[in-house]
């Protein structure tokens, strides 16, 4: 009967230990918070309570399927938050252009998402034309993309005059907000581009080793350059959709830490940051921990302040992780 117990004990073992967790820990870790956060409170499982986390994290989940890109590209962009606030003033002004109608929304997004797009290039062109680290590059553009939003503002809010435009921020469709939809949306299709795709197995091996990748004829710059573009898309898509929700955008606090959510979500997810292997998907996870452990400090009564010193300390032990996988 012992021997009996013992065997299947180690089966057990056996059986954890042959788990991927490299593959599979972000969804285990999910699983393993979801359950402690349903017996933490009784108010976590309420379907209102789920869908607040999700359209909380959609907006910088967003920006994390891009920086995903990057990151595996042996990259970062700490320009992400400023950027959101910069583009999201253009996308009010120019819906207040327009008269705030139908076509003035229309035109909100198409500038939006272009001029974020612009941005990313900017970021990109520097970095791979002037082989300048992308930690210098960024960190210096989120400090003019803000100045740029301060100036232009006044360092005030900007305002939107439209009646309807909050509805695209604000939605439903089939029970789940807008913001959730494409953020869903855009996890599919990143997930594709990622896996299935030739840029995909190209931004894999430039983040693996540069070298080697040049000497396969794969272009490094422009693969790089495009990875920089892809998050300034997702830079222009959040910032219409949290300008859409507010109907204003605020200058000075707008997007502030959204870099470090980001990143914070794509490390979660599994992503190397040393580069060259990633998961859309497992950013898409990463993100929506981040989101549930921000709700449980708020409804456990800990100070909004203590919420970047978990998210710190997530970000280490998630790198920790990596470099003993290692």
């Amino acid at each position: 009967m012992k021997d009996k117990k013992k065997k299947e004990g180690k089966n057990f073992w056996d059986l954890i230990k042959n788990i991927n967790f490299e593959k599979y820990g972000p969804l285990i870790a999910l699983l393993v918070l979801f359950i402690i956060s349903s017996f933490a409170s009784p108010y976590f499982l309420k379907f209102r309570n789920l869908t607040n986390i999700l359209r909380q994290v959609s907006y910088t989940g967003i920006i994390a399927l891009g920086m995903t890109f990057v990151i595996i590209s042996a990259g970062i962009d700490l320009s992400v938050g400023s950027m959101t606030a910069l583009v999201g003033g253009i996308v009010i002004m120019t819906l207040n252009y327009f008269g705030g109608g139908i076509f003035a929304i229309f035109m909100a997004i198409l500038v939006g998402i272009l001029f974020g797009l612009v941005l990313g290039a900017v970021n990109g062109l520097i970095i791979t034309r002037w082989n300048v680290a992308p930690f210098i590059v960024t960190l210096g553009t989120m400090s003019i993309f803000r100045s740029l939003t301060l100036y232009i503002s006044d360092a005030s809010e900007f305002r939107s005059t439209s009646t309807i435009f909050p509805e695209l921020g604000m939605g439903y469709f089939l029970k789940l907000p807008i913001p959730v939809w494409i953020f869903f949306g855009l996890t599919v299709l990143y997930s594709i581009v990622l896996n299935h795709t030739r840029y995909g197995r190209y931004i894999c091996a430039v983040g693996s080793n540069q070298k080697v990748a040049k000497y396969s004829a794969i272009k490094v710059k422009l693969t790089k350059f495009f990875a920089y573009v892809i998050v300034g898309i997702n830079v222009g898509i959040t910032a219409v959709l949290l300008s859409s929700r507010l109907n204003s955008i605020s200058s000075s606090g707008a997007g502030t830490g959204y870099e470090l959510d980001a990143i914070a979500a794509v490390i979660i997810g599994g992503t190397a940051m040393s580069g060259g292997s990633g998961s859309v998907v497992g950013t898409l996870i990463g993100a929506i921990i981040l989101g549930i452990v921000n709700n449980m400090l708020n409804m456990l009564g800990v100070s909004p302040y203590l919420q970047g010193t978990v998210k710190g300390l997530v970000i280490i032990g998630a790198v920790l992780i990596q470099r003993k996988k290692e």
